[in-house]
This record gives C-alpha cells, structure tokens and sequence, in this order.
C-alpha cells in the first residue's frame, strides 16, 4: 500500500539565502557616553551598559575627560585590524575629525595622529594647515620633515575646522623672520601679531616687543 507524502510545513519554493557575512570594518561607533571609571596616561576607561570600554585619548587632553565617576561623552575612531579593535577618543568632534583626516596621509597611523593631537589642538593643526607651516610639527614623535610637509600638502582644503584667525592675515615679512628665528611656529606669529594694536603704525621694534610681551603671557 503506497503512502503520500504530505508536505513539510517548512518547504518553500524558494531557495533559502545564506545570511550575508559581517564585516568587523562595517561597524561604526563614533561617539560613546558613560561613566568614568579608570584614567591612564593616554587612555581612559568608559564604562556603558556595564561593559568597560578602553579608549585611547590624547595625552594633553585627560584632565578635560573629566575625573573619574564623572558621566562623560567621547566622540571616537575605531580602528580595524586583522587581530585588534582599538577605539580612540576625543572631546570634540573636531578632534575625532582631525584625527581621521591624519590617518589619511601616507605614513600616519593611529599612534602618530594620536601623539599629532597631544602637541596641538585640532585648531592649530587647521591653522598649519592653512598657513602651511610644517614648522609646527616640530618636535612631534614620529613626525619628520617629510611627513609634516606632506600634512600640510594633503590636508589642504580637507579640515572642517574653524581656526580663531584667518590665515590671509599674514602678519610683516620682517615681524614673521624675527620672531621664527626665535623658535616660534607661523601659527604662534599670527597669533602674537593678531594681538598688536592697529590703530597707530608701529616700528619693528615695538612690533617684536609686543609680540614677545604676548608670547611670555601664553
């Protein structure tokens, strides 16, 4: 006696899909909110939903993260690798863009972007940027001449970033050789030179003396 087969309440005409596979690149955090709980030299850890999150940060900025206990928000980077997951994180969202415009120039990676953004604000590398002024790099681990040169050259016109001077105020050609035979960055003579009065004409000496008066302040 022959039997029939009933169908299977499962049975489809179509063909299942597989489920697409995921990729660890696709994941973006870009900002993460929490509660302060540890503070190292140059990362933090940010505890949300119970799980502790370590973020690396710059180093010049972990007094502005807050202290720890403290509800904090930072703006962040994950960087994908084959045997790591690494957030970096910032105040802002100038740093956070800064920071990934930086890991955009061939021979910067995360740790010399990071140690970038230690020395200076995400203004002051706009201010570089603008002015181009590789100068300002100087003294930056892992940052020599090339590599500050190439910055300036590849971030041009690529930092959303509003800088408190406009770079077109370039200050004398003689106030500018005087004060960076001393040391100082391009960004630090527009800055110092931003500050002279400009209801009088000044001489050249009065010029520099002002200027180093407002220097020392800073």
């Amino acid at each position: 006696m022959s039997r029939t087969r009933l169908p299977s309440p499962y049975a489809t005409s179509t063909p299942l899909k597989r489920p697409t596979s995921y990729s660890w690149t696709d994941l973006m955090i870009t900002s993460l909110s929490g509660t302060l709980s540890t503070v190292g030299l140059d990362w933090v850890e940010v505890t949300v939903g119970g799980v502790g999150l370590r973020v690396n940060v710059p180093s010049s900025l972990i007094d502005q993260v807050g202290q720890v206990g403290d509800g904090v928000k930072l703006f962040t980077s994950l960087q994908v690798k084959e045997d790591s997951l690494t957030l970096y994180g910032f105040p802002s969202s100038d740093g956070r863009q800064a920071f990934e415009a930086l890991l955009g120039v061939n021979g910067v990676g995360p740790r010399v972007a990071l140690s970038i953004l230690s020395r200076m604000a995400p203004e002051t590398l706009a201010m570089a940027v603008a002015t181009e002024d590789p100068a300002e790099f100087k003294g930056v681990s892992g940052v020599g001449t090339r590599i500050a040169q190439r910055i300036v050259m590849e971030l041009k016109g690529k930092l959303e970033i509003e800088v408190t001077a406009a770079p077109t105020a370039r200050p004398d050609a003689e106030l500018t050789e005087a004060l960076t035979a001393l040391g100082y960055t391009m960004s630090e003579v527009m800055e110092a030179a931003t500050s002279l009065p400009h209801d009088e004409p000044l001489e050249l000496e009065d010029k520099i003396r002002l200027a180093l008066e407002y220097l020392a302040g800073q």
